[in-house]
């Protein structure tokens, strides 16, 4: 950013069916790595194999939910077309997803428990059920990879634990799952892998 250098000499490797935590104070990198992972910054040098390919990743193969500070959540769209939005990736944007399309989003909606609010503004739900959300329509991309930054922030324990299941199943599903958070008793307890990011690994 600037002269201000975000990420220096990173270097690892996550395994796939792994459950991996991104661990760092604020400042630290972690949404920037995520955004390089994802293909949406370059890095001055170096390069990021995603499930063996460098570039950016193909599409589909990998879902991403932003920090929910980032989410105008003021936007007038229902829950349902928020987890819908994870098809487009998969259907184009100029075509209009089908009778398939909706179904993988109702699936999605239950899977994280969300589907009695679908018909809801997006805006009037709360934040756990936000961030459950935003999930559900990484699920709808049908992704092999799932990025999630800070999905963990500002929940409770009965949602923090709600969501804590849910990524295992997903590990157990054969996805592979990396989550940034600032919580390292919880990757401790919880996650099979940790990258601790301070600039530097």
């Amino acid at each position: 950013y600037g002269s201000q250098v975000a990420l220096d000499g990173v270097n690892f490797t996550i395994e796939p069916g792994c459950l991996a935590g991104l661990v760092g104070p604020n400042g630290s990198g972690k949404s920037t790595l995520l955004k390089v992972i994802l293909g949406l910054m370059r890095p001055w040098r170096g390069e990021v194999l995603v499930f063996g390919r460098a570039g950016r990743p193909e599409q589909g193969r990998v879902g991403y939910t932003p920090q929910s500070e980032l989410v105008d959540w003021s936007f007038p769209v229902t829950v349902f077309d928020v987890v819908l939005m994870g098809r487009y990736g998969r259907v184009g944007l100029v075509r209009r997803p089908g009778k398939a399309d909706r179904e993988v989003a109702v699936q999605a909606l239950e899977r994280v428990r969300l589907m009695d609010r679908a018909k809801r503004q997006i805006g009037e739900l709360s934040g756990g059920e936000q961030r459950r959300a935003l999930i559900a329509r990484a699920l709808a991309q049908q992704a092999d990879l799932l990025l999630l930054d800070e999905p963990l922030a500002g929940l409770d324990a009965t949602a923090q634990h709600d969501l804590l299941k849910l990524l295992h199943e997903l590990q157990g599903e054969g996805k592979t799952l990396f989550v940034a958070t600032h919580d390292l008793s919880c990757v401790a307890e919880e996650f099979d892998h940790a990258v601790l990011l301070n600039r530097h690994v």
